[in-house]
């Protein structure tokens, strides 16, 4: 009977130290990690402008700091799923349109709209240049009551500023349904450098604002 005490005691022994710093160590090391917190995603906006063909306007708004993404496609109209022959036979009511992706801590709203101004000749009225119907208008898209606010406080600087040849035809209207443009527009310029447009009206529209063609 002694000795069976005596074994039992030995056996305490051994397990109690068995639970010893080593293993507390162990675990330590092997417990999951409590995560910290998550970084918070950033918030972009959406903005939808027209001033003549897309490919230029394409071309200058992707290249802005906070512009995440810029493309070309079709608002304003009548028809459903416009495609881009139908767009130039000026029937459908459509504007050609840059809708771009943008991040209001890197680039504002207003910021947006002086670009857009610089960017295309805001008194011609359903005309760019050699681009003539009304698929080429100047027109600002609003996205909600602060960008319609924003605006059309905009368009009363650039008036009151009298740096354009004449009164100012700009239309402000309600975004409706973006129809995004064929393939093939997308980043036109981009994969036509050579292109004779690309050449001849983009490159130094962009050599003009300073941005790299």
């Amino acid at each position: 009977m002694l000795k069976l005490t005596l074994a039992c005691l030995l056996l305490l022994t051994a397990c109690s130290s068995s639970n010893g710093p080593d293993t507390q160590a162990h675990q330590t090391m092997t417990d999951p990690q409590p995560e910290g917190p998550a970084s918070p995603e950033r918030e972009l906006e959406t903005a939808t402008f027209g001033a003549g063909c897309f490919w230029c306007v394409e071309a200058v708004l992707e290249q802005l700091d906070g512009v995440e993404s810029a493309t070309s496609g079709y608002m304003g109209g009548h028809v459903e799923n416009p495609t881009y022959k139908q767009i130039c036979g000026g029937d459908t009511g459509h504007a050609e349109v840059t809708q771009v992706k943008f991040d209001p801590s890197v680039i504002s709203y207003e910021m947006l709209l002086a670009w857009f101004w610089k960017l295309h000749d805001p008194t011609t009225l359903n005309r760019q240049g050699n681009d003539v119907g009304t698929q080429y208008r100047s027109a600002i898209f609003f996205h909600n009551a602060e960008q319609e606010r924003i605006a059309r406080a905009s368009l009363a600087a650039e008036e009151a500023s009298l740096k354009h040849p004449g009164p100012i035809v700009t239309e402000i209207t309600a975004a409706s349904i973006y129809y995004q443009a064929e393939d093939y527009h997308q980043d036109y310029y981009r994969g036509n450098k050579s292109q004779g447009y690309c050449r001849y009206v983009i490159a130094p529209k962009l050599e003009k604002l300073g941005l790299e063609d």
